[in-house]
């Protein structure tokens, strides 16, 4: 039998944002899409590399004349292109996505962590850039919280271990610091004109979807909140709160960034 190619391989993966665990990873996407917001470089055109199932797509997309999707999985696509009908797509590995086309912003959203030569692929798309142009790079953050906190506990042996789901369902390959991010992207001979995180996290994905999805958020049953305070919305001011944390303490959050240019 044939080896698997690249391609083959990435449909193997069943983890999609809308699906897994979506409560948090709704959150967190809604969050890692307001840094971009935060760093991007004007309104005229957006490459989301990959685009995955959509999700923070459809975050990003009303924020731009002209949106394009490159994504490997065609299950994938085929969620976003039911989320996005009007947004460009395109079935392709980074490595081999062909346009003459620049773009003034470029996402690249949790990928890294998968592709088999990150600095190959930090290098391509960096050549479809504009001469403004700005990539925006998210990764996952070894040394995150929750997993500082898995370490002492010894449910993993150190920060950078892959766990089986990682390696079996979500399909990483690595695991980045926020030293190591900005390793590769200067080998790949780009200059880094900012870095942060994104969401202040101290447990772990599940445990953070079953928190938001049954925390005591009512001040009544002493959860979150001030006693005779006005009656607020306490799990979306926590989850802005976490967001807002994490800008001041980027290596403890779940997602670490840098921003790029040529």
């Amino acid at each position: 039998m044939s080896e698997m190619n690249e391609k083959e391989l990435q449909e193997t993966f069943s983890w999609a944002r809308s699906k897994m665990f979506s409560d948090y990873n709704g959150v967190l996407g809604y969050y890692q899409a307001q840094a971009c917001l935060e760093h991007r470089r004007g309104d005229k055109s957006l490459l989301d590399l990959p685009c995955g199932d959509g999700t923070l797509t459809s975050i990003l997309a009303p924020f731009f004349d002209r949106v394009v999707g490159v994504d490997a999985s065609g299950q994938h696509l085929a969620l976003a292109r039911e989320c996005l009908p009007d947004v460009e797509f395109h079935e392709a590995l980074i490595e081999e996505f062909e346009t003459d086309e620049q773009f003034d912003n470029i996402t690249m959203l949790n990928i890294l962590e998968h592709v088999v030569d990150p600095v190959g692929v930090l290098h391509k798309a960096a050549s479809l850039l504009s001469d403004r142009g700005i990539l925006l790079v998210h990764v996952p953050n070894a040394n995150a919280v929750n997993r500082r906190l898995a370490v002492l506990m010894g449910t993993l042996s150190d920060c950078e271990e892959l766990s089986p789901f990682d390696i079996q369902v979500a399909g990483h390959r690595r695991s980045y610091t926020q030293d190591t991010l900005c390793a590769d992207i200067k080998e790949a001979g780009l200059k880094i004109r900012a870095t942060g995180g994104v969401f202040y996290k101290s447990l772990s994905t599940p445990q953070m979807d079953w928190f938001l999805s049954n925390g005591l958020w009512d001040e009544g049953g002493f959860g979150w909140g001030r006693v005779g305070a006005e009656k607020q919305d306490w799990k979306a001011e926590f989850c802005r709160a976490s967001y807002e944390l994490g800008k001041r303490h980027p290596e403890d959050c779940n997602i670490i960034y840098a921003c790029v240019t040529r």
